[in-house]
């Protein structure tokens, strides 16, 4: 019997995903430490031995190793940039018609991959540089914005109420709170009590359960995938792809064209920000004047991560008083002043309390993958998905990279720059979801229009 939610796919590969990130960040920062100078690391000690006292001779070698490991990560990132891409954009443009089960399975098959190495990697102590090769190869897969992007379209699949599609998309991105929240509570722990290497071997057993799970139990949302193209070239395929994308703005009209055009610019400006900052805040985090250890930075993941379940209730109460726009805006905006207060933080408890004007950070996320798939067909969602998450994948890289690349530059003269200068940047998907309430005035009958249309074939389906 084959189960129609693909929800436990997601909370399994999230929760690994969720894992390996900071152990794998921890992981390099003691690597690089190590080989960096004469100073070592106790196995049940801190994660660096933080020096808050600039006269201190281990606090221009900390200055040092801080950035060399936010250059290795834009290394990393940028490995993975080009084959992320093209694999992302293949698999969810081909999912419309061949299903949304085989990214799923690519996508998790690269993360187990990926992962098992993280094991071997941590175990015998290869060198990190290997690392670099191992995110090339992971992504030729398909990457984390590959699986969600395949479980948006599964979701969408699903729905044919638009209300309907905005709670279910609120509720996954409830979900990731929890998963995230109680991983990033744990992660600390896991480093402490059982080391690198069990930490990351309980990352693969999960995602060799979501692969299992994937394989023989989920069901396809796209009942009948099509196999008129079995003996079409790989070069008529990638055509075939790249027409589909072209046709999907060609069939609109100019006024809902720009609309959709404005969706995605702001949907990928906010989400340029938020994920190229977010690794800052591991980095942010060990350096001094905070010298947080493993278990802290835990606790901190955690409340970040309540931003998942506030944003949930944050949709649920005001979609009964407010549209999809205005949700977006406060998203938006508290998320400005939390990216403000971040930069003068400068003890532990103003650290955690900076957590708070996050509360709302998803919401711009979940409300905006709503509205962009209110603006086009059914049968086009799979290739909408292809496109947001090609644009999530680039963007995502691209911020990473840079935001690692510009903290690297101001560490030294000034530690928090990296997050007035997100702030700031944030005026932009401001200014462009003004647009977007401008356009959406005159383009709302043709919306209703689609839509009509979107449920008529879902019905006929």
């Amino acid at each position: 019997m084959k189960i129609p939610f693909v929800e436990p796919a997601i909370c399994l590969s999230v929760f690994a995903m969720t894992l390996t990130a900071p152990l794998t960040t921890q992981y390099v920062y003691r690597r690089i430490w190590e080989e960096t100078g004469n100073y070592s690391i106790a196995p049940d000690s801190n994660v660096s031995e933080c020096a808050k006292n600039k006269s201190s001779p281990i606090f221009a070698f900390q200055e040092e190793v801080q950035k060399k490991v936010s250059l290795f990560n834009l290394q990393m990132d940028i490995s993975g940039l080009i084959p992320g891409l093209v694999s992302t954009f293949m698999l969810l443009s081909h999912s419309d018609h061949g299903g949304r089960k085989f990214p799923l399975i690519l996508s998790s098959f690269g993360a187990l991959a990926n992962s098992a190495w993280l094991c071997l990697l941590s175990y015998f102590a290869f060198p990190i540089q290997l690392l670099i090769a191992s995110t090339f190869l992971g992504a030729l897969c398909g990457n984390y914005t590959t699986l969600l992007g395949a479980s948006f379209a599964y979701i969408v699949d699903q729905c044919k109420e638009k209300k309907q599609r905005t709670i279910r998309i609120a509720i996954i991105d409830f979900l990731l709170g929890i998963v995230t929240g109680l991983t990033g509570l744990s992660s600390g722990y896991f480093i402490r009590e059982l080391g690198f290497v069990w930490s990351f071997s309980i990352a693969t057993m999960a995602l060799t359960v979501n692969l299992i799970y994937i394989l023989f139990f989920l069901e396809d949302s796209v009942k009948e995938p099509s196999s008129q193209n079995v003996s079409v070239s790989w070069t008529e395929g990638f055509k075939n792809l790249f027409y589909q994308t072209y046709m999907l703005f060609k069939n609109n009209s100019g006024e809902q064209r720009s609309l959709l055009c404005l969706l995605l610019f702001t949907m990928i400006t906010y989400f340029f920000v938020t994920i190229g900052i977010s690794p800052i805040f591991i980095l942010y985090e060990l350096d001094s004047p905070l010298c947080w250890d493993e278990v802290l930075i835990g606790y901190g993941s955690a409340l970040g991560s309540v931003s998942f379940f506030s944003s949930f209730l944050g949709i649920w109460l005001f979609s009964y008083c407010m549209d999809d726009i205005h949700m977006a805006f406060i998203g938006i905006f508290t998320t400005m002043v939390g990216m403000a207060m971040t930069a003068f933080a400068r003890t532990t408890l103003m650290m955690l309390l900076v957590r708070l004007p996050f509360l709302f950070t998803v919401v711009p996320l979940s409300v905006l993958r709503s509205m962009i798939s209110k603006v086009v067909r059914s049968t086009e969602q799979g290739t909408m998905f292809a496109c947001l998450a090609f644009l999530e994948t680039l963007g995502g890289i691209t911020a990473v990279s840079t935001f690692n690349g510009i903290y690297s530059a101001t560490v030294a003269w000034y530690k928090g720059f990296v997050f007035l200068l997100s702030a700031v940047l944030l005026l932009i998907p401001a200014i462009s979801l003004c647009a977007v309430k401008c356009i959406s005035r005159n383009a709302g009958s043709y919306v209703l229009l689609i839509q009509e249309e979107s449920s008529e074939d879902t019905s006929d389906r």
